[in-house]
């Protein structure tokens, strides 16, 4: 095994949280190998705005060096949130931004760019996908390629996600459904395309709820809007509609009927969006998540926490990751570090699901208030 100054560590996952990690490391100059199973940086797009809070997603770009150049991205105007009756659109309360900007946004995929380009060349090893870890017996783990090749490293960090590979070298855990299915559409040039909706989106976030069926609309850099219907149902709710997912037409006439009691400025977004629909149902990992220290593998972010998207998800990943980081770089072996980071993760993220489940209570109500 290489000494604790320079061990061999992997990690499985392109994401945040991973990258923060590699960052951080790479930061303290430590060597580290990230594996994506992604065939490059733009192959997907990389979803809508996040807010990076002080505690969390700020103080892990400040650990890795990179405050400032958020900064010179994000909109802290977007950190803004109006609630509108569903009914008549009226405005019921609007919150922030805050003073001090507390909570900027910034576009998912701008926030993994700053990240990707502040690594050294070759870090990230693109269209490799992993198949599965195994510890091994001398405390180090070795990695699975789905090409049938195999590499072994002092440490294996699973940040690959709700679907981790990394995950069942130490829990048998799966992700759930949570009852709760988003479906995501946009708007382009909003402000000159769809002024009214610019207007009523505002420049942040604008949410309006009713029992079971929630509409969200949240600005994005270049004059995008990003809009998410989120729907108490069943899983398969399409097919108990008569409905094929890929079928357009048939869910935008499928979801007006589920919101004509609304206002119809409301229902512009179901009705005139640029883009088509995008089914996203929410999973969840049992919570508390929790598992048996093994040496030579841990995980974080998504893989170790998977929870409702209301705010905490990308934050918590990016805090994992640089607290890993920072006890690979403070401690005297990476056992002990791995010891010291699931010591302070573990607990952290146990009250941290169970926030978001409230909070996807909230937003998703599934009875009237």
């Amino acid at each position: 095994m290489n000494s604790a100054r320079d061990p061999r560590i992997a990690i499985v996952g392109a994401g945040l949280g991973g990258l923060t990690c590699a960052r951080v490391l790479q930061h303290h100059g430590r060597s580290v190998t990230v594996f994506e199973r992604e065939v490059s940086a733009d192959a997907r797009p990389q979803g809508g705005s996040l807010d990076m809070h002080p505690g969390t997603g700020q103080a892990a770009l400040g650990t890795a060096g990179l405050l400032d150049r958020f900064h010179a991205l994000a909109r802290p105007e977007g950190d803004e949130w109006r609630v509108l009756d569903f009914a008549t659109a009226a405005l019921l309360a609007r919150q922030g931004p805050t003073a001090d900007g507390g909570r900027p946004e910034i576009d998912r995929g701008q926030l993994r760019g700053l990240l990707l380009d502040s690594l050294t060349e070759g870090a990230v090893r693109w269209d490799r996908a992993v198949g599965g870890a195994t510890p091994l017996a001398d405390g180090t783990c070795r990695l699975l390629f789905r090409d049938g090749t195999t590499e072994d490293f002092d440490l294996v960090v699973g940040a690959d996600g709700a679907w981790s590979r990394v995950r069942p070298a130490l829990s048998p855990a799966v992700p759930d459904y949570t009852g709760v299915t988003f479906v995501e559409t946009g708007f382009d040039d909003c402000d000159t395309r769809h002024p009214d909706l610019a207007r009523l989106v505002g420049n942040g976030s604008m949410l309006a709820k009713g029992v079971g069926r929630t509409l969200v609309a949240q600005r994005n850099s270049n004059g995008h809007i990003r809009a998410y219907i989120a729907l108490r149902a069943p899983e398969d709710w399409h097919e108990a509609a008569g409905i094929a997912p890929d079928d357009q037409r048939a869910v935008r006439t499928h979801l007006l009927r589920l919101f004509d009691d609304w206002d119809e400025s409301l229902r512009y977004i179901l009705s005139n969006s640029d883009h088509g629909f995008i089914h996203r149902s929410l999973f969840v990992l049992p919570a508390p998540h929790t598992w048996d220290h093994v040496p030579g593998v841990t995980l974080l972010g998504d893989a170790a926490h998977l929870m409702p998207p209301v705010g905490l998800g990308a934050n918590l990943a990016m805090l994992d990751g640089a607290d890993l980081a920072h006890a690979l770089v403070t401690e005297s072996g990476v056992d002990d570090a791995v010891r010291a980071y699931e010591s302070i993760m573990l607990p952290r993220s146990k009250e941290a699901a169970t926030g978001s489940a409230k909070g996807l209570d909230n937003l998703v109500p599934a009875t009237a208030t």
